[in-house]
């Protein structure tokens, strides 16, 4: 499986641009609202330390791309469209909208910093970025509440039958991939009591913002902060304790897409995500003040942001690891390290012989762990950078 990030954002913030300097796929861009109509899907990248060279190998990347000791392993990235308010009632390009959304493991929420778009997307000065974020997480609280709603209303009809609240429940949420444990999880730890038909207007919004938090888990993206204004919003949302639950990353899209760009017509050597890049080529004076002026934001913020948007969403919030399949005995049959995955926070030797094949996770015997040569049983939950041989019956 590829995790798929969501990215999101209201018309007019630099989402497609966004999405442009991280796949470098080429999306219309442009200031009007509406510009994406269609979800666009494109591959990004996340990085991780590649294993090769602690066993004297040389990386022979057949998934993702490897550059100097960097694994760039494969995401897919969702530029998702029509983001306004009232999308929950279907304004905008509405259930659209939200069926795209829900097809994503994790969001980016692109905002302008700036405080220079509104909250339709049109230019404007001195709107407050709080505006854009809240609006965001109340459009997608609306949109649990009413699904929510919908499944006490049938644990009402039905609770004659003593059918597990959680359970009705869950079946009503089905579409957000949450389990009937997790759900009365959630329910405990509000201190609510696992009885929906005595829960408030109040409780219901509260458990259907919870249960999204947890299903529809954001990263927000601080895009344009190589102005002024949206260092200073930074300054002030982020010490804000009424947004401590979510994970901020300072960026500047136009800032990648003009590296990247440079990178592609040979004038400047520069990695993704790295904090400085070296120009080689002589330039006009104009463009290379203009990349000098990249490069001030870079040692100021640790790079574009971008890239590191990217991977705070799939290792800080999702919480995934990086495998790769190994060789114990050193004998590559296919050419070392080709391949290396993604899997949950909780994944096991097992479910990793699965995600490398169904049959393969059928005929599973064991693992090993390439770095000790040690012996691994089908429960052994991984550690990130593991390098596992997986033995089956089916190879």
């Amino acid at each position: 499986m590829s995790y798929r990030i969501g990215l999101v954002g209201k018309p007019s913030v630099g989402k497609s641009t966004f999405f442009n300097a991280a796949t470098m796929n080429d999306v219309p861009e442009g200031a009007y609202p509406f510009t994406t109509i269609d979800p666009t899907i494109g591959e990004a990248y996340v990085r991780t330390e590649c294993a090769a060279p602690e066993f004297g190998e040389t990386c022979e990347a057949s998934v993702g791309v490897c550059e100097d000791g960097t694994r760039f392993v494969p995401v897919k990235l969702v530029d998702v469209a029509g983001l306004v308010p009232g999308a929950h009632e279907g304004r905008g390009l509405g259930n659209q909208f939200l069926t795209d959304l829900n097809e994503t493991d994790v969001l980016v929420h692109v905002v302008d910093f700036s405080g220079t778009t509104d909250i339709e997307g049109e230019p404007t000065e001195g709107h407050d970025p709080r505006e854009d974020i809240d609006f965001l997480e109340a459009e997608l609280d609306a949109w649990y509440l009413d699904i929510l709603k919908k499944g006490v209303t049938r644990y009402e009809n039905q609770h004659m039958a003593d059918p597990d609240p959680e359970d009705i429940l869950a079946e009503q949420l089905s579409a957000f991939g949450i389990s009937a444990a997790e759900i009365k999880q959630v329910i405990l730890a509000l201190g609510f009591e696992v009885a929906p038909l005595s829960w408030d207007d109040d409780e219901k919004a509260e458990l259907a913002r919870e249960i999204r938090k947890r299903t529809k888990p954001m990263v927000v993206a601080a895009n344009k902060m190589d102005t002024e204004t949206a260092q200073a919003n930074w300054e002030a949302i982020t010490n804000d304790p009424d947004y401590e639950h979510l994970e901020f990353v300072p960026a500047s899209a136009h800032a990648e897409k003009a590296l990247k760009n440079a990178k592609e017509q040979g004038v400047v050597d520069y990695t993704p995500g790295d904090a400085d890049f070296e120009i080689t080529a002589d330039l006009p004076r104009e463009k290379a003040a203009g990349l000098e002026q990249i490069r001030t934001f870079l040692e100021e913020y640790d790079g574009t942001g971008v890239q590191r948007a990217l991977e705070v969403a799939a290792f800080d919030v999702l919480e995934l690891k990086a495998v790769f399949p190994g060789s114990a005995s050193g004998n590559w049959s296919k050419g070392p390290f080709r391949d290396c995955f993604l899997l949950p926070e909780d994944a096991t030797a097992e479910e990793f012989a699965y995600h490398l094949h169904s049959d393969i996770g059928e005929g599973f015997l064991h693992g090993i762990d390439c770095r000790n040569d040690r012996q691994v049983g089908a429960d052994t939950v991984l550690d990130h950078r593991d390098v596992v041989e997986v033995i089956s019956t089916n190879q």
